[in-house]
């Protein structure tokens, strides 16, 4: 079974979200009689070598991390692709994890002026997230996405399947964005995560396949009215305002960890803000913590990693982000925030939680923010 949504695009036919048992599709998806080059990583490749090589008639595996997505890789496959002799006619497909689709969206959007693309997604936070809705990008100098477009594929392909060879690390990693959406605008889809471990979540296709849907149709509704972010786009930034700087500032998180600190610093700063019960941060504390997550920054100093808990949150989220951890501080946070690609002028857009399943952008100036975070 199979779940279809479509992303309206101007000028195009929609780009086509499709989730559940989906890599069966990928001949069907792909454009006929045109050469397809597909862009990977080694580790999908050692995974899903044979599928790949039978889709495309040439490939091109990029490292792995964080390190890897910049310019220098985009330039690499630049040269590779005019060495194969690719034209505008050529058809990429990014088949792999979030940095991977990142990176081949924004090649296929600039090599010629574009070509055309499609994703298969590969990770938990490819599919509800990072391969959806059309921002491809690179980090500079250490800050994320700093050069990028606005593109939607043609096709995403979500196999719900494929999330089952992931390290479980990687699976939390996208709960963290689950759990975002779910804030955001489905309160039925945070329910499920709060009552679900990641373990119960991957031994039941069904459940697994609806949460991700659920996400993925809480993304695919905002970028459909809000394509290129002027407006109610900003939302989806929830978590990453903090979650970025964590992760420019230290090398201890994966995006989807420094996220599940970012949304529990927001969640804390908009009850003191007072626009958030008490009551609803501390569930946002717990569903981060039975996801695996960490809540600080000192939360893998250890290379732990928040455990579960039962009853009231064991620390509060105002505790969880105070004070000097790994070199981190609220200044230091505040500092790296002033860089991030979503400033303007002497301040940013800064998403709050009203209550679960609601959020509010408000425009904040650097002085408040540093303030709210001290």
């Amino acid at each position: 079974m199979v779940t279809t949504i479509e992303i309206k695009r101007e000028g195009k036919t929609p780009s086509r979200v499709v989730a559940g048992e989906a890599l069966k599709l990928l001949p069907e998806v792909l454009p006929a009689g045109r050469r397809v080059v597909a862009i990977t990583d080694p580790n999908v490749m050692a995974l899903y070598g044979d599928t790949i090589r039978t889709h495309s008639d040439r490939q091109i595996v990029i490292g792995t991390g964080e390190g890897n997505k910049t310019l220098d890789t985009v330039g690499d496959i630049y040269r590779q692709l005019i060495e194969m002799g690719a034209d505008r006619r050529t058809y990429i497909v990014g088949f792999g994890g979030g940095i991977v689709t990142d990176i081949a969206g924004f090649a296929a959007s600039t090599f010629m002026r574009g070509l055309d693309f499609g994703f298969v997604a590969t990770s938990l936070l490819a599919q509800v997230d990072a391969s959806v809705g059309g921002k491809n990008g690179v980090n500079v100098g250490g800050f994320k996405n700093m050069a990028g477009v606005f593109s939607q594929p043609d096709f995403v392909l979500c196999d719900t399947g494929v999330l089952r060879t992931l390290p479980p690390r990687e699976f939390r990693a996208g709960l963290a964005e689950m759990i975002k959406a779910g804030i955001v605008a489905d309160p039925e889809l945070f329910a499920l995560l709060e009552s679900h471990s990641p373990d119960e979540l991957l031994a039941t296709h069904e459940l697994l396949t609806q949460v991700v849907v659920a996400a993925i149709r809480v993304k695919a509704a905002i970028v459909e009215a809000d394509e290129r972010e002027g407006g109610v786009r900003r939302k989806l930034n929830l978590g990453h305002t903090v979650g970025h700087a964590v992760e420019k500032l230290t090398r201890e998180f994966n995006h989807g960890e420094a996220v599940a600190i970012g949304l529990v610093a927001i969640a804390d700063a908009s009850v003191r803000l007072g626009v958030l019960a008490a009551a609803d941060r501390d569930r946002i504390l717990r569903v981060v913590e039975r996801a695996g997550l960490p809540v600080s920054t000192s939360g893998m100093a250890s290379g732990r990693v928040s455990g579960e808990v039962s009853g009231s949150a064991s620390v509060s989220a105002s505790e969880a982000v105070v004070g000097p951890v790994l070199g981190l501080s609220a200044g230091d946070i505040s500092e790296a925030i002033t860089r991030d690609k979503k400033v303007e002028g002497d301040g940013l857009w800064l998403v709050v939680i009203r209550q679960i399943g609601e959020v509010e952008v408000r425009r904040m100036s650097f002085a408040d923010l540093a303030e709210l975070l001290n």
